[in-house]
Parts: structure tokens; C-alpha cells; sequence
């Protein structure tokens, strides 16, 4: 007995050491380096415990560790009842992480809509027939007679919003859940939706420049961070149907549910950010207000946005990761 306490009191100590370091902030009040000592000495813990069960069964041993390795646990799995810490954790670490997972299926998603939008705007500029084929003839006739449909949004700023909320919610949505469909489906939205971008934006500037100019600079107030959570949920849905027909070590339904969470996390995400575009198309992108401050709104909101997804979290280390070779 005492052999045993004196050859593993060192580390229990250290475990009480983190632990009151700990205290308060949960394991993010910890260096890295500590955190990851914190698992290694949760384990060793948790392996003295059942020894002191089997062969010491010393009552005062066995209910300091059994005391000292719940604690562990309860900071590495904690889970606040107000569940705050977890949207923070969400946004601060699990969002960006799980975009930066799928980047390489959003690029691709990204490349799509850039090379059939410009396909489409090409053949709608250079040909009218090419345009009457593909229904935008009620385009032409706007761009003709200088009828700026987006401007009556701002006669109802609150019920256009919604509208349009609804609707990119539902096309990022369907860019999503039909990637189940080996990919195929949400390639179909890509380019449904490539097509009809690139063909109004080329109806218009070839009917009426002008026409083209003010229907672009409604556009790019939201439509920057409108496309990125397009590509970004499509991204998440090529990762599923990719994961289905390419399992890898892993079997179809292990690969499937490890990309569906991940795909789901940006998701979620994509639908909060479409909620703050959507309030930006109903409110600035139909004012008055002068174009370049649309277009810096463009620019500003898609700079932050890429560079959150790309840089935040890099340096989290989430709890869980402490325990993972548990």
C-alpha cells in the first residue's frame, strides 16, 4: 500500500495542482502544454483508481482518487447548464474548425459556380436566344425599361427581409442535404443557381449597362457573405456525399456520421450568418445610400468572414482533445 501511494502520489498532487489552476475558466485557464499533461495524468489516475479497487481496497485511497478523477472528468467534460460555454466554444473554436475541414469541397463549390456563372453571363450577353431559351426574358424586359425591381424592397423593409431570409436559408439548405445524393444534387443546385446569377447579371449589362451596374451594386452589399455560406454549405454537402462513396479506414456509416457532424456544424453557421445577410439585402442594399458604401460592405464583411473561418481557433485547444486517447 504504502508503495503504491508513494510511487503515484506525485502525479496525483500534480492532478490537484492543474485542478486548482483550473478552477473557474475549466481547462482553457491552462497552457497547452498543461492541458495536455491534464489528460495524461487524468488517465493515470483513472488506471490507479481501478488498481486501488482491485488490490489495495483501501476505503481512504480509494475515495481520494475515485474524488479526484471525477473532478478531472467533470472539467474535461463539463457542461454548463446555461450552455453558454458552449457558443462560445461553438463559435470561437467547432465552426471555423469544421470550414477549414471541408475548405477543400467549398473551394470546389467556389470554382463551380465561378466557371458556369461565367459561362452563362458569356452566352446570355453575346446571345438573345441563348437568354429566351433559358427564361429571362422578363429580365430583358425590365433592363429595357429601367424598372429596378429591388428598389420596392425598401417599402417593406421587414416582410422583404423575411423573404429573402427564407429563401437563401432554403437554397443553402438544399446545397446541403442533397450532397446525401453522392454529390450530385448539390451540384445541380450550384449550377442552377450559377446559371441564373450569370445570366441575369449578362441580360442586363448587354440590354442596359447602367441597368447591370445599379443591379450589381445591390448585390454586393450581402452578396458576398450570401455566396460564401453557399459555397460553404455545399462544401459541407460534397464532404457527405464524398464520404458515402470514399469511406477510407473507416466503414460507409462511421465515415458518414464523422462527416455529418462536421457538415452540420457549418450549417448551422451558414444559417445564422444568411440571417445577417438577409437583414443587410432588405436594409442597405435597396437604399439610398451611396454605392461605395455597399461596396465596402461587401469588402469589409467578406474580409472578416474569411478571415474568422480561416484564422479563429487555430490556437483553442478544446477539452476533449485531452482526453481523446483516453
Amino acid at each position: 500500500m504504502n508503495r503504491f501511494i508513494n510511487e503515484n502520489k506525485d502525479n496525483w498532487q500534480r492532478l490537484e495542482d492543474l485542478l486548482g489552476l483550473a478552477r473557474g475558466n475549466g481547462l482553457r485557464g491552462l497552457e497547452k502544454l498543461e492541458v495536455r499533461e491534464f489528460g495524461e495524468l487524468y488517465r493515470r489516475a483513472a488506471a490507479d483508481l481501478a488498481i486501488a479497487r482491485v488490490e489495495t481496497r483501501d476505503p481512504k485511497v480509494i475515495n481520494y482518487l475515485n474524488s479526484l478523477v471525477v473532478r478531472a472528468h467533470g472539467k474535461i467534460y463539463r457542461a454548463d447548464g446555461d450552455g453558454s460555454s458552449l457558443i462560445k466554444k461553438y463559435f470561437a473554436h467547432d465552426l471555423p474548425q469544421a470550414a477549414r475541414d471541408t475548405w477543400v469541397f467549398s473551394f470546389s463549390s467556389f470554382l463551380l459556380m465561378i466557371a458556369v456563372g461565367t459561362a452563362a453571363f458569356l452566352l446570355c450577353y453575346h446571345d438573345p436566344e441563348f437568354a429566351n431559351l433559358s427564361g429571362l426574358g422578363p429580365v430583358e424586359g425590365m433592363a429595357t425599361s429601367n424598372t429596378q425591381w429591388w428598389m420596392s424592397l425598401n417599402d417593406a423593409n421587414q416582410i422583404g427581409a423575411s423573404s429573402i431570409l427564407t429563401n437563401n436559408i432554403q437554397v443553402t439548405f438544399l446545397a446541403f442535404a442533397l450532397g446525401a445524393f453522392f454529390g450530385i444534387g448539390t451540384i445541380y443546385v450550384l449550377i442552377v443557381n450559377a446559371l441564373h446569377i450569370g445570366g441575369v447579371l449578362g441580360v442586363s449589362y448587354r440590354v442596359n449597362p447602367a441597368f447591370g451596374n445599379e443591379l450589381v451594386t445591390f448585390m454586393v452589399a450581402h452578396g458576398v457573405v450570401e455566396l460564401t455560406c453557399i459555397f460553404l454549405a455545399a462544401g459541407a454537402g460534397l464532404a457527405i456525399g464524398y464520404s458515402i462513396m470514399v469511406p477510407g479506414d473507416l466503414s460507409r456509416s462511421q465515415a458518414v456520421k464523422k462527416s455529418g457532424i462536421t457538415a452540420v456544424r457549418v450549417v448551422i453557421g451558414c444559417a445564422i450568418l444568411l440571417f445577417f445577410a438577409g437583414v443587410i439585402e432588405g436594409f442597405l442594399s435597396p437604399s439610398a445610400f451611396p454605392a461605395w458604401i455597399k461596396l465596402a460592405t461587401g469588402l469589409v464583411t467578406g474580409l472578416l468572414l474569411l478571415g474568422y473561418l480561416r484564422y479563429a481557433g487555430r490556437n483553442a485547444e478544446p477539452a476533449i482533445e485531452a482526453a481523446a486517447a483516453r
